[in-house]
């Protein structure tokens, strides 16, 4: 049994203070190809303190290919027999709490010059905050992308609230060679 710590109540009180807001719309999500699209986990990652399932998405196609496309490439060799799916998923959420930009996070305290860092202890603890004043997951800013991902509090959705829209194989090595033109032009 994992030991609960006091949450802060300067963040308690801060994230209060924002009424929440609802969206609707597509967002993207890569996954290995035999794993299901809206499978959420407790994976302990930025936005999500290990305690309950979260699903992670980005509002543009291009954010998720690059969050996943960073953890791969962190691989000692980039793995060429897996097969990754890029899916577009149909969201509707009712009480998201919407982190605009760095500023806001760092009002937070988040240390924004480290955001794409592991260092993912005060975003946990956001998240925690968040799922415990009832909101149903995070819009925040990319890490990875000039983007905001959706992160949903799984526990917050029923099945018709998520529906996969569209699914396509990501060629790995296509996607990074448009990727070196596209920073080359930048």
């Amino acid at each position: 049994m994992s030991e609960r710590i006091a949450r802060d109540l300067d963040l308690l009180d801060a994230l209060d203070g924002h009424a929440g807001v609802s969206f609707q719309g597509e967002v993207w999500r890569i996954v290995r190809e035999e794993r299901d699209p809206l499978q959420a986990s407790a994976s302990k990652a930025r936005w999500d303190p290990g305690t309950f399932d979260v699903l992670y998405t980005s509002l543009e196609r291009e954010g998720a290919l690059e969050e996943i496309y960073f953890h791969l490439s962190r691989q000692p060799v980039f793995p060429s027999k897996m097969r990754s799916v890029l899916h577009q998923i149909s969201v509707q959420t009712t009480r998201t709490l919407r982190l605009a930009d760095l500023a806001v996070l760092a009002d937070l305290g988040v240390q924004t010059d480290t955001y794409g860092s592991f260092e993912y202890s005060r975003t946990q603890e956001i998240a925690d905050a968040a799922d415990f004043l009832g909101f149903d997951g995070i819009i925040a800013p990319s890490a990875r992308w000039r983007c905001q991902n959706l992160i949903l509090f799984m526990d917050k959705f029923t099945p018709a609230d998520l529906t996969v829209v569209t699914s396509e194989l990501v060629d790995w090595t296509q996607w990074q060679k448009a990727r070196v033109s596209r920073m080359g032009k930048s």
